[in-house]
């Protein structure tokens, strides 16, 4: 599929947390006037460092490489240069989508029994905070392949922000100060992570207080001066190979494994919903299972029945159903395993899918369908944590960047080298079979803008829900008491849940061709603009 998208549309917009990170596009037909820049991030200290690059005529691509480098400092449990990350970039000189996959990869010496013993695997709590959990972390070099692509000042000029906050210290959000309050992860009881947040007596640090980085300045400094290639050979690998290869569980990283690292650079996979185009990363991101949700939502009055009216959302519901069930099953590593890609969002197979829908009467779990092209393989049961953030930016040339960027659980595996924490991506498979939200959160945002003519903020805040398999979560204290019991009145079983850090953000196209952005009200995110 092309991406060069002629399709005409009403907005585009770039909303999401993770899977999709898509853009709704529009062609150019003019040099493309000059807009107000917007970023918008899960901290207002990263929102900050990436307006500060757009400001100094920097691009959106540049100004991610900020918002990442102070991330990865201010909210290291979510994200960090020891992580992955997908980016979609929306060229706007030429009206192209292009996509970069900077996930993580395993060591090449990685066996299907590396999470066994005895033939029987480890439980989560212990193979995530192990040296075999941690993959080549490639969202550094994914940065750098797309700022000299699409960058413009100096790479050595965009860590300033970052390196600053960590010599001279940042205030300890609440967010972070309730995870480090918090005991329930296996990461929280590591010794590197216990020495970093230490607070000399004892304990560790609390929300408000003053926290500074030394060693992830030094690193940053690294970085600027000799550029991504840090994360291929040299000092900073050979420490993260030591870490690993401690116990207890010690891995089997070797220099050759970052030394042949690649990051992607890919066409989007592209799909129509009503009069939009959605274009997101291929597989292994489940952007392509987002389009098929909205593509099965779109054979349903949407528009008609409204956010207040409970067969929009049993209609999202049944969707989310059908999205997951054929997500888990076909969607996986290309790499490795054909991904029906084509086929999940082949019209005829969608409309086969959706005909299964009747909005107001819930479904049993449905199985996975089986759409052109496919190949059997196991379901998948992926551990899903909350170790993920998203932002977005568009520069006053009009290019924009949607990023996910993640360490895979919250802090990754606890295990810390050059003053960021290292990724768990290995352990991203079948220890747990949680609820994989991102999907959900993302469905629930477009609809609300595309049909339901909200705002960004307005739809990112209005209630997730996340149906999957028999399992059905809503935050119910966001929806209307009268629609809660209209959907417990067609028979729906709801648990009802109030904590879904969704995060999700987005740039929207206004009407009279203007730009404005929304943050999720369920983290910190802020927007902020500047000047075109």
């Amino acid at each position: 599929m092309h991406s060069h998208l002629s399709r005409r549309t009403a907005v585009c917009s770039i909303i999401a947390l993770g899977l999709l990170m898509g853009a709704c596009a529009h062609q150019p037909t003019t040099e493309p006037a000059r807009v107000t820049p917007i970023v918008v991030a899960a901290n207002p200290l990263a929102s900050k460092a990436g307006m500060d690059i757009l400001s100094a005529g920097g691009t959106a691509v540049d100004a991610a490489v900020a918002v990442q480098a102070t991330l990865g400092l201010v909210e290291p449990q979510s994200s960090g240069l020891g992580g992955g990350a997908f980016m979609t970039y929306y060229d706007a000189a030429t009206g192209r989508v292009i996509t970069y996959d900077g996930r993580e990869v395993a060591p090449a010496s990685a066996q299907s029994d590396l999470f066994l013993r005895d033939g029987k695997p480890l439980s989560y709590g212990e193979a995530v905070v192990s040296g075999r959990a941690t993959g080549v972390p490639g969202a550094v070099l994914m940065l750098a392949a797309a700022q000299k692509d699409h960058g413009k000042l100096p790479w050595h000029d965009l860590f300033g922000s970052s390196i600053k906050l960590a010599e001279t210290g940042f205030t300890i959000s609440l967010r972070l100060g309730n995870y480090l309050k918090s005991e329930r992860f296996a990461q929280s009881k590591t010794e590197d992570y216990r020495t970093y947040w230490g607070n000399g007596q004892g304990d560790l640090k609390t929300t408000g207080d003053i926290h500074t980085n030394p060693a992830y300045a030094e690193t940053l400094k690294t970085l600027a001066k000799d550029g991504a290639a840090i994360f291929q050979s040299g000092p900073l690998v050979d420490q993260i190979i030591a870490r690993t290869h401690q116990g207890p569980l010690p891995g089997d990283l070797q220099r050759s494994d970052f030394a042949n690292y690649r990051p992607l650079e890919q066409e989007p996979v592209c799909g129509s919903y009503r009069v939009y185009i959605v274009c997101a990363p291929q597989p292994p991101s489940s952007g392509v299972s987002l389009i098929q949700g909205l593509q099965l939502l779109e054979r349903f009055p949407m528009n008609a029945w409204g956010k207040d009216d409970a067969r929009g959302w049993s209609a999202l519901i049944e969707a989310e159903k059908l999205m997951y069930a054929d997500r888990d099953q076909h969607v996986a590593d290309p790499a490795f395993v054909r991904v029906p890609t084509e086929g999940l969002i082949d019209p005829a197979y969608v409309a086969e899918r959706a005909a299964t829908i009747t909005p107001g009467t819930p479904s049993p779990a449905p199985k996975a369908g089986t759409p052109p092209t496919s190949v059997a393989f196991a379901a998948d049961n992926t551990h899903e944590p909350a170790g993920t953030s998203h932002f977005v930016i568009m520069d006053a040339y009009g290019n924009a960047v949607s990023m996910t960027t993640t360490v895979e659980s919250v802090f990754g595996t606890g295990r810390m080298v050059g003053g960021f924490f290292l990724n768990n991506q290995l352990t991203d498979f079948s220890f747990s079979p949680v609820m994989s939200n991102i999907l959900g959160y993302n469905l629930k945002t477009l609809v609300a803008v595309l049909d339901w003519g909200m705002s960004v903020s307005e739809a990112a805040a209005l209630p997730n829900v996340i149906a999957r398999g028999d399992s059905l979560r809503i935050e119910t204290g966001r929806m209307k008491p009268e629609v809660v019991t209209a959907l417990t009145d067609m028979g729906y079983t709801i648990t009802a849940s109030a904590g879904e850090e969704s995060g999700i953000h987005g740039i929207l196209r206004q009407s009279d061709g203007s730009y404005d952005g929304g943050a999720d009200p369920r983290r910190e995110g802020v927007v902020l603009k500047g000047s075109k």
